[in-house]
């Protein structure tokens, strides 16, 4: 599935349904699990929840704003902006977190809620693409940090769409020379990506997307041995 192809209608129910697994999370929210470890490096899930609620409204006023024909950066500031942004939201108690998010959400909600099947073509300034670039990216993120807050979503709950999307769009990972194949060992099709030296690599296809995403899969990925990745595109 390329990475611009994905139906705008299924897109804007995966986007509905993983603001929905979200907002669950909410009420549950312990200061214990705000300050617990996220699997990524130096971050706790406190840090994931403020780059979520960034990411989430950064992404968001760019539909507003491409609706209204207007370019707007991404944030404001761009990535030292977000990373402070980031450093200062992550000490916040368990119930501000839970209420800042609920209305980041509700934000979010209400711009997607707006763009219409005329909308997605519309330009953006996020990668100088259009709009539905920036949805697929909220898409990502949603799905691949939901995982990272480590409270119960795993890489196994990924929707074969979402696999076919974010398989291809981080292709880009793979390292020059290298003709990649990722062989699902539980069905589906191949994933072949780049050209050189044949490479190949399987296991259940959540997990190969979790692996091209820089996550650590359990079990281990067969292939020896794995190349190393490339920067996120």
């Amino acid at each position: 599935m390329a990475v611009t192809s994905t139906d705008p209608t299924v897109l804007q129910h995966a986007l509905a349904a993983g603001r929905d697994r979200l907002r669950a999370l909410l009420p549950g929210l312990t200061e214990e699990a705000v300050r617990g470890p996220s699997p990524l490096p130096g971050w706790t899930r406190g840090h994931v929840l403020s780059h979520i609620e960034g990411v989430g409204l950064a992404l968001a006023r760019q539909a507003r704003y491409a609706r209204r024909g207007r370019l707007i950066d991404v944030y404001d500031g761009g990535r030292p902006a977000r990373d402070a942004a980031i450093e200062a939201g992550h000490r916040r108690s368990a119930p501000q977190f839970a209420t800042a998010l609920a209305d980041a959400l509700d934000e979010v909600e209400a711009s997607w809620a707006e763009v219409g099947p005329d909308d997605w073509g519309r330009p953006v300034r996020y990668r100088d693409g259009v709009l539905l670039d920036a949805g697929l990216a909220w898409w990502r993120e949603l799905e691949i940090h939901s995982v990272d807050l480590d409270l119960g979503r795993t890489f196994g709950d990924w929707s074969p769409e979402f696999c076919a999307h974010a398989a291809e769009f981080l292709a880009a990972r793979v390292p020059d020379g290298v003709r990649l194949t990722l062989t699902p060992t539980d069905g589906g099709q191949d994933f072949a990506h780049g050209s050189g030296t044949p490479v190949e690599v399987s296991g259940g296809l959540p997990d190969l997307v979790a692996w091209l995403a820089g996550r650590l899969p359990s079990p281990p990925l067969t292939g020896d041995p794995l190349p190393r990745l490339g920067p996120w595109p």
